[in-house]
Formats: C-alpha cells, structure tokens, sequence
C-alpha cells in the first residue's frame, strides 16, 4: 500500500548527493527510490552530467522517465533514450568567454560536453578529469573543442580555488554564458540563463507536477537555483557553505546515505512509518532563480 505523503516529487543531485565517492549507489539508496516509487512520487535525477554519462546508471536503475542533465541544458528521456528538449552554448561566445577569463586569470584549463545523445566529452591538453571514472577523449588543440555543439564547457585553473575561479569567470562573462560550480576541480560555463531550476521546471511541467510538493537534494552552490524552485531543499553533510545556507534541512553526507535517510523518514522504511503532515510553510511557492 502507497504511504501517503506530501511530496511527489523527489530531485536529486548525483555527485556528491546520491551517488558515493566511488560512484556506486548503496542498497540502501535503491530501497529508498523504490519506496518512493511505490508510493507513487516520481525521482527525477538533476545533474551536471551530460545525457550519456547518466544513462548507463538510469539503465541500472532500470529507470524508463525523465532525467535532467547538463545543469538543466538537457531534459532527457531514458525510455525513448532521446532528448525531450536541449539547448546549446553558442560555440564563438564560449571563445569569447574563455578569452576574458584567461586574460582575467591566466591560462586555464578547458573541456566541453557535446550535445546529443551521443555526445562526447571533449579535453584538451594539460585537462584533468574531476571524475576519473567518466569517459573522455583529448583532443589535441582547443580548436578541436568546437567541431560539435556543445551544452557546457568546463574549466580548471592550475592554482586557483574552484571559488575563486568562479568568482573571477562571473566577474567578466556577464551575459555570455552562465558559470556554475558544481563539484571538486569543476567550475562550467553554460548557455546563459540556464540552471538546474530551468531544466527541472520543465521537466515537472511535462510530468503534471508542480514545485510545491518537490523536495531536492544537492551538494554545490550549482543546486541552489533547484533550492529556490523546490518547496524543500536538502543539503548533504559534504555540501558546499553557500549551498547550506540556503538549505531548509542538511542531512547526512552522501557517504552515509543521507539522501535515503530523508526519503525514509518521508515515504517509510524499516521501522520508519511514512509522515502524512508536513509543516505549512513547507508548501510555499518559491521563486525561480535564474543567474544572469
């Protein structure tokens, strides 16, 4: 029998949030989603990852739905495995913006997830991956970044901190593009406009569903656009500080499940009836927050 609930709608975050450091979701993760399932709430997964670094885990996960990707550039459909709506980063303002940045900053380090769902990740030389664990392919010049289009580029400086770093791209990018940090050593550069908020809000609207019964789970301050949409925002025991401080409730670290500890004490668990009440204020819309 479904336990009643007054969420329908559960985001989550995959790095650092529902997924491990080793990039394994525990046992008792999937006994979580599948107790929300039962009860009838659709999880959506809202993540930095382009579509083709999500859906082998969507497939073990056996999730035919939804999944937001590329920081809300893409909303894919795993059932169908194409893209129910995608938008791109203008190619020449992307040169632009790393132009500035590195006259800013210095020489940075770039990459650059393709569009599609096929797309590929693209490194040039001196790039290290954030997740060794992810499939890439360098390239041998910048150049070779932009032959396809592409949904975000991501960045790494030599010495600085990713904070810094974002602080300085967002102090000269202006319109060009929006900057997101969104994980350790992963500071992006993203159609202007465009956040997790953008890409989950469309996907609900697809879904029948609305941010007044969506809770979402995050990490890094690229989560809180996600925060503001949400009725409920939870942040992990490892979250970043900005992201905390706009959190309504911080849970334990993604290395101790902390995502399906909330989902436990909202849907049940063992020895954990589900709650049918949540506190009024917990319902209020809340406005979509949209970077410039």
């Amino acid at each position: 029998m479904a336990v009643p609930t007054a969420y329908s709608l559960i985001a989550t975050d995959l790095d650092g949030t529902l997924l491990r450091g080793d990039d394994t979701l525990s046992d008792r993760s999937r006994a979580a989603l599948a107790r929300v399932a039962r009860a009838g709430a659709q999880h959506l997964v809202v993540t930095g990852r382009p579509a083709p670094r999500v859906r082998p885990l969507l497939d073990d996960l056996g999730s035919t739905g939804l999944a937001v990707c590329g920081q809300g550039a893409q909303v894919y459909d795993a059932g169908a495995d194409r893209m129910l709506w995608s938008v791109t980063l203008d190619r020449e303002l992307a040169e632009t913006a790393l132009g500035k940045i590195e006259a800013e900053v210095g020489e940075v380090y770039a990459a650059v997830d393709q569009d599609g769902v096929d797309g590929l990740t693209l490194i040039e030389p001196g790039y290290l991956m954030p997740h060794p664990t992810l499939p890439a392919v360098r390239v041998e010049r910048r150049g070779d970044l932009w032959d396809r289009p592409i949904s975000k580029v991501l960045l790494r400086h030599p010495r600085l901190t990713d904070d810094a770093l974002a602080a300085a791209a967002r102090s000269v990018v202006g319109s060009l593009a929006t900057v997101t940090m969104s994980g350790p050593g992963t500071v992006e550069l993203q159609p202007c406009g465009v956040t997790k908020a953008t890409g989950l809000a469309l996907a609900a609207e697809h879904l029948g569903l609305s941010p007044e019964r969506a809770v979402a789970f995050g990490d890094m301050p690229n989560d809180i656009p996600m925060f503001d949409w949400a009725a409920r925002g939870v942040a992990m025991a490892n979250a970043h500080l900005e992201l905390k401080a706009v959190a309504d409730e911080v849970t334990a670290s993604n290395e101790d499940d902390g995502v399906a500890v909330v989902l436990e004490r909202l849907f049940g668990g063992p020895g954990r009836p589900g709650r049918q009440r949540v506190a009024p204020d917990q319902y209020a819309p809340k406005t979509l927050s949209i970077e410039p």
